[in-house]
């Protein structure tokens, strides 16, 4: 009964009292994509309170990666921003140029986390979609991934980690993402495949799955009513919040995340079960 007791308490403390234990990720250096609000603030935030130092990417939004980096340091980390436009001919140059140059700066060779979270994404039918928007989706949602993570794989270190967020619209037919369900159902095969081709490295490479969040570029968020009848979709009973992913996009990159790879992890509150 003692060791049930035990058990109970340790439960009772770092479960259901909320955060992990601060400092998991000391030491390490992680990159977010897409990090300048919504999902991605969340993660960049939620690595830097866990010790990481992070880098902050954007596109446009300049202000708003400031507020990221402003979170990051009153979560208590630290970070830097880089800027790159991932709809453009051979960002991930550039991306992955900004990151060494952060790096070396930093008297640092090597980084351990990377994060591809930017996407993006439009409400359209299959009719509404022309070559250009369909080649814009892949481009950022797809083919940036996949270049990034082959030009930025020498830097990253041995017993990293990849986490691509992906989408539960790759599980549940949603009739206006004709272009943008497929682009993410790509980025998980190629998830499956590089955690075998990096697993003798002892990097692991998931994707993480949400479905409907609460951000600024959700109408969910935007409407009470909308919202209210996605929550009845969810077997938890409501829409998630950006922080909701970021705690398992922080598990995966912990310690405690390091025997899982190859995996989808549905985090979307079992929505549309």
């Amino acid at each position: 009964m003692a060791g049930s007791e035990t058990v109970g308490t340790l439960i009772a403390g770092d479960v259901i009292a909320g955060e992990p234990p601060k400092g998991d990720l000391s030491g390490k250096v992680a990159l977010v994509t897409g990090a300048s609000r919504g999902i991605g603030r969340a993660i960049a935030v939620a690595l830097a309170a866990r010790g990481a130092l992070v880098g902050v990417h954007y596109n446009a939004g300049a202000d708003a990666a400031q507020e990221t980096l402003a979170a990051v340091r009153a979560a208590g980390g630290d970070g830097f921003l880089i800027a790159a436009d991932l709809g453009a001919p051979q960002a991930w140059d550039t991306l992955a140029d900004g990151l060494a140059a952060a790096l070396a700066a930093r008297g640092l060779e090597r980084f351990h986390i990377l994060v591809n979270n930017a996407g993006v994404s439009r409400r359209m039918l299959i009719e509404e979609v022309d070559e250009a928007e369909f080649d814009r989706v892949l481009q950022v949602n797809l083919k940036a991934p996949f270049f990034l993570i082959r030009r930025l794989a020498p830097l990253l270190a041995d017993g990293g980690r990849i986490i691509n967020i992906s989408s539960m619209s790759t599980r549940a037919a949603f009739a206006f993402s004709p272009v943008y369900a497929p682009s993410k159902a790509g980025l998980e095969a190629l998830t499956r495949l590089l955690a075998v081709h990096y697993g003798p490295r002892g990097i692991t490479v998931n994707a993480v799955l949400p479905g409907a969040t609460a951000t600024d570029m959700n109408p969910v968020s935007r409407d009470p009513k909308a919202r209210e009848a996605t929550a009845k979709t969810v077997a938890l009973g409501r829409v998630g919040e950006p922080e909701d992913i970021a705690r398992v996009v922080a598990f995966l990159a912990s310690p405690d995340g390091g025997w899982v790879t190859g995996q989808m992890l549905d985090a979307s509150g079992g929505q549309r079960l």
